[in-house]
C-alpha cells in the first residue's frame, strides 16, 4: 500500500451528489400498511383505481405500486382509504431510499428509510432492493383486473369478520 497522490480521499464540498435527484422517478415504490390481510387492501385499491400487488406480511400488508412514478398518487389514495391510519411510502431511486409517513391523503414527516427496513419484515427489504420479485411472494393479491363487484364483496366480507 502506498501513500501516493492517487490514494487520497476526496471529500466533495457539496454532498448533494450522494443523494438521488428529487425529480428522478422512483424505480420501486411500496406503501407499508398495518392492514392485517392482503385481499381487503387490494379490493380497496381496486375500487380507488390504484394498480397494486399486495404482499401479505406478519407486520401488515405491503402495497407494491405497479407504476412507481405514480408513487405520490398511490400513497395519497391508500392513506385516504385507510382513514386516520398512518402508512409509509418507501421509494427507491438509483441508490437512495426515501421514506415518508402519510395520513388521510397528506404527506407527513420524512422517516429514516433504514429504520423502516430494520423494523419491517424481510420481504419488505427484498422487494425494495429488487432481490425478490413480487410474483415470487406467496399470497400476493392484485388489484388489477378485480371487478368492482368482487372488490365490494371482499370488503363486506372482511367487515363482517371484524365484528
Amino acid at each position: 500500500m502506498t501513500d501516493g497522490p492517487d490514494d487520497e480521499i476526496v471529500v466533495p464540498d457539496d454532498l448533494s451528489s450522494l443523494f438521488a435527484p428529487a425529480d428522478e422517478a422512483p424505480s420501486v415504490a411500496l406503501v407499508v400498511t398495518p392492514v392485517a390481510v392482503a385481499e381487503p387492501l387490494a379490493a380497496a385499491c381496486a375500487l380507488a383505481g390504484v394498480e397494486v400487488d399486495v404482499v401479505p406480511s406478519a407486520d401488515g400488508a405491503i402495497a407494491v405500486l405497479r407504476d412507481p412514478a405514480a408513487s405520490r398518487e398511490g400513497a395519497t389514495a391508500v392513506s385516504q382509504l385507510l382513514r386516520a391510519v398512518p402508512v409509509v411510502l418507501l421509494e427507491r431511486r438509483a441508490e437512495a431510499i426515501t421514506a415518508a409517513r402519510w395520513t388521510d391523503g397528506a404527506e407527513g414527516e420524512q422517516v429514516p428509510g433504514g429504520l423502516v427496513l430494520a423494523q419491517g419484515p424481510l420481504v419488505l427489504e427484498d422487494l425494495l432492493l429488487g432481490s425478490r420479485a413480487v410474483g415470487d411472494v406467496e399470497g400476493v393479491v392484485t388489484s388489477v383486473g378485480m371487478s368492482r363487484w368482487r372488490a365490494t364483496r371482499i370488503l363486506a366480507s372482511s367487515a363482517r369478520r371484524r365484528r
